[in-house]
């Protein structure tokens, strides 16, 4: 029998809303297209969208985006329903959640399992416009299991961050959770063309999903689209999309990752990057210095 997973991207739409319940009915809306799917990724940040519930949110300044951490506890409930009630694994995108020590914000993916429990991590890399809202970095990167899955979680510029990627890996990472926000095409591209790196240097499947809509400033708005990524080597398609949603609107993508044919392609595919990058780890000791150069 087969090992795979069906994942689905749950690419949102930031509205305008006038509460928590409002935006809870689109969610749900949102996760009604996804049935059949074992994982669901929404975006980075698409709670942004509770910014707007607050009467005159358009004179207030994106500074106080963190906010929205006002509601954590809904946003919490929302999708442990959600997991539990649709027997289904979701990472809820991220949302700004208070410091611990009371300090600015972290932005955090949650992970909802059926069962009850709830992985979190913590963005290791902000984008630089995020200092503006008092975000402050994790340090940990732990994958987690979902069945017989391992899945990491990259957020947005920690997809440009090779490392990170990386690190997952050699973690076991076979598969890379990518929700980002991202305010242009060009930031978009970024992302989408990092994640593809990713996913052909590691060999790994990537889900990648963008926050889109456009509510009005101070929000900036979200663009791209989300896509489901393998390596381009026999077996998977040439260009390595295995699935894409329609630009820069609300939408949703389903796609199942054949686990075999990526460890066979790890074996045996025209490029064996996820073997040759460890095969000639005493080369990159002997340039450790530069490596490490400043951290």
């Amino acid at each position: 029998m087969s090992n795979s997973l069906t994942v689905a991207a749950a690419q949102f739409e930031m509205r305008e809303v006038d509460g928590f319940d409002a935006f809870a009915r689109q969610v749900r809306g949102l996760l009604d297209r996804t049935d059949g799917a074992d994982l669901v990724v929404l975006p980075e940040l698409f709670t942004a969208a509770l910014f707007t519930a607050r009467p005159g949110w358009r004179a207030d300044p994106v500074g106080e985006l963190s906010r929205i951490a006002d509601y954590t506890d809904d946003y919490g409930a929302l999708f442990q329903d959600a997991a539990r009630t649709r027997g289904q694994v979701i990472v809820a995108g991220s949302h700004l959640v208070r410091a611990p020590d009371g300090e600015g914000v972290h932005n955090t993916a949650f992970v909802f399992f059926p069962d009850g429990s709830v992985v979190r991590h913590v963005k290791t890399h902000i984008f630089p416009a995020e200092a503006g809202w008092g975000t402050g970095e994790g340090d940990i990167l732990a994958p987690f299991r979902v069945g017989s899955v391992t899945v990491g979680v990259s957020i947005c510029y920690e997809t440009e961050i090779p490392e990170v990627a990386t690190v997952l890996a050699r973690k076991g990472a076979e598969l890379i959770v990518s929700p980002s926000y991202t305010f242009t095409p060009a930031g978009f591209w970024r992302v989408r063309h990092c994640a593809q790196a990713r996913a052909i240097e590691n060999q790994v499947y990537v889900v990648h999903c963008p926050t889109t809509g456009d509510p009005g400033a101070p929000l900036s708005p979200g663009r791209g689209r989300s896509s489901v990524l393998g390596p381009c080597d026999t077996g998977f398609a040439p260009d390595g999309v295995l699935a894409e949603a329609a630009p820069d609107t609300q939408d949703v993508i389903t796609a199942r990752l054949d686990l075999d044919l990526l460890h066979e392609n790890r074996r045996t595919g025209a490029a064996t990057t996820h073997t040759d990058r460890r095969r000639r780890a005493p080369v990159y000791r002997d340039y450790a210095e530069e490596l490490l150069a400043g951290l």
